[in-house]
């Protein structure tokens, strides 16, 4: 009866967690999903334009991920050393860890998104010629990015603080800040891409607009909370010029690696996207509807990701590593289990999904079917492996191994092998996803043999005590 009531306690823990962080990726996706009806139904070309320059806002949102991550390993667990019941001196060790790693996430954040924001200004066209050689979808591109340029400063910034904020057990407050995002991009992007309510029909440009007024909109909300209600963290806009010399060294090596891994997976995420792209604008297409069905269907899995970093964040700092053992199994069969029923879901919805966008040609449908039933056999090693390198393991503080072997297994085998089967071999839509994704079945394996030798659990100190 003791086991069965610890394992509720667990699975109780883990969706009270993961359930509003992947009801708030739901509404983002949502998001992204009706951007790209929106979008489609000005043509494949601002389709494919719009999909080409989110894939390079994504490397800056996959290394904001990464910063916020990295931060949330070591908050997560000075969070539960904060309440260890040890001396009070702990628990003000770890009060003070805790605002030094928020100080250091937001002045690294900030220093990202200036150098991005530069980038898309002065060089847009290059950018986009880097995705693709048709002239036209460059363009639109272009256009698309001239609008996008503040939003780095007010997506990376919510989304790290969001991050911190769920490590100390805050989830529900960004999940509401999310809803109305929401509709505040569902409106802006309606009344701009088709000039309703008297507002100039500005096509691509609006939808880059209506992004930037929901993103301002959900950073100003974020922030009110962090610096003007939030007890847990306790972070307030004067600690911006705290002193973090005596966590620098910790917070390199535990955070600087999970942003260097994300930020070189985000490269190689592009360089998948540079290899679709120059496979024709078909393709791209496709891609764009099957990436925002992917993302949906595993909103589940990215929340469950996220409580695993915290939920072994915290039990490592109470000092119980047996009981985090067993946690990180129990993590790996419900990663199973959630790849499965997502593998279902794009399966048996595919046809339903693609159908939603009626504008698309015929040959881009077929072209998204081969690749739904690709997704549908790589999701469930993705949905394994995601739980358990960017939660159980990142959160015991395995940042360095993770780094070299994520990326390993994409830059040695995933890419070459599916360039090879695009260009070489000129394999169907099927073979090519698939050998592009072949990395995740390894990872899989990878990582649970790693779970196995226990060397992934990582002590991590505040400069006066560790755990």
């Amino acid at each position: 009866m003791e086991n069965k009531g610890e394992s509720l306690q667990f699975y109780t823990k883990v969706f009270v967690l993961s359930i509003p962080i992947a009801l708030q990726s739901l509404i983002t996706i949502g998001v992204n999903m009706l951007d790209t009806m929106m979008v489609a139904s000005l043509g494949d070309d601002a389709l494919s334009a719009t999909s080409l320059a989110n894939s390079f806002i994504s490397v800056f949102q996959i290394l904001c991920m990464g910063l916020g991550m990295g931060a949330s390993v070591l908050v997560s667990r000075y969070w539960g050393m904060k309440n260890s019941m040890e001396t009070e001196e702990v628990e003000s060790d770890a009060s003070r860890a805790l605002k030094q790693t928020v100080c250091l996430m937001l002045r690294l954040n900030i220093t990202l998104a200036a150098l991005f924001a530069l980038a898309t200004f002065l060089i847009p066209d290059l950018i986009m010629r880097t995705y693709t050689t048709d002239t036209n979808i460059a363009a639109l591109g272009s256009i698309y990015f001239k609008y996008s340029i503040p939003t780095y400063f007010f997506v990376g910034i919510s989304l790290v603080v969001t991050i911190v904020l769920r490590s100390v057990g805050q989830v529900f407050y960004p999940l509401i800040v999310s809803v109305g995002a929401f509709f505040v991009n569902l409106s802006m992007n309606y009344i701009l891409i088709f000039g309703k309510f008297g507002a100039p029909k500005m096509g691509v440009a609006g939808a880059a607009l209506g992004t930037l007024i929901a993103r301002i909109f959900e950073f100003t909300l974020i922030m009110f909370y962090l610096l003007l209600v939030d007890k847990r963290i306790g972070f307030r806009l004067n600690d911006m010029l705290m002193q973090t010399g005596s966590l620098i060294k910790e917070y390199i090596r535990i955070s600087i690696p999970v942003l260097i891994s994300d930020g070189i997976l985000a490269v190689g995420t592009n360089s998948v996207a540079m290899v679709i792209g120059h496979l024709g604008g078909t393709f791209v297409a496709a891609n764009a509807i099957t990436s925002v069905t992917q993302q949906l269907s595993t909103v589940v899995i990215s929340g469950v990701s996220q409580a695993g970093a915290i939920v072994t964040g915290i039990t490592l700092g109470l000092g119980d590593r047996d009981k985090t053992m067993k946690q990180g199994y129990q993590f790996f069969k419900l990663g199973l289990v959630l790849g499965l029923i997502s593998a279902a879901f794009i399966f048996f919805c595919s046809d339903l999904i693609i159908g939603f966008y009626g504008h698309v040609s015929e040959e881009t449908a077929l072209t998204a079917k081969q690749l739904m039933n690709a997704i549908s056999l790589i999701i469930v090693f993705q949905g394994t492996n995601s739980i358990m390198t960017k939660g159980v393991l990142r959160g015991g503080g395995d940042t360095t191994m993770l780094m070299l072997t994520d990326n390993i297994f994409l830059w040695i085998l995933a890419i070459p092998l599916g360039i090879f089967a695009g260009f070489y071999l000129k394999l169907p839509p099927f073979w090519i996803y698939i050998c592009l994704k072949s990395d995740q079945i390894v990872k899989t394996v990878w990582a649970f043999l790693r779970l196995r030798s226990k060397k992934w659990i990582k002590k991590i100190s505040t400069g006066n005590a560790e755990a």
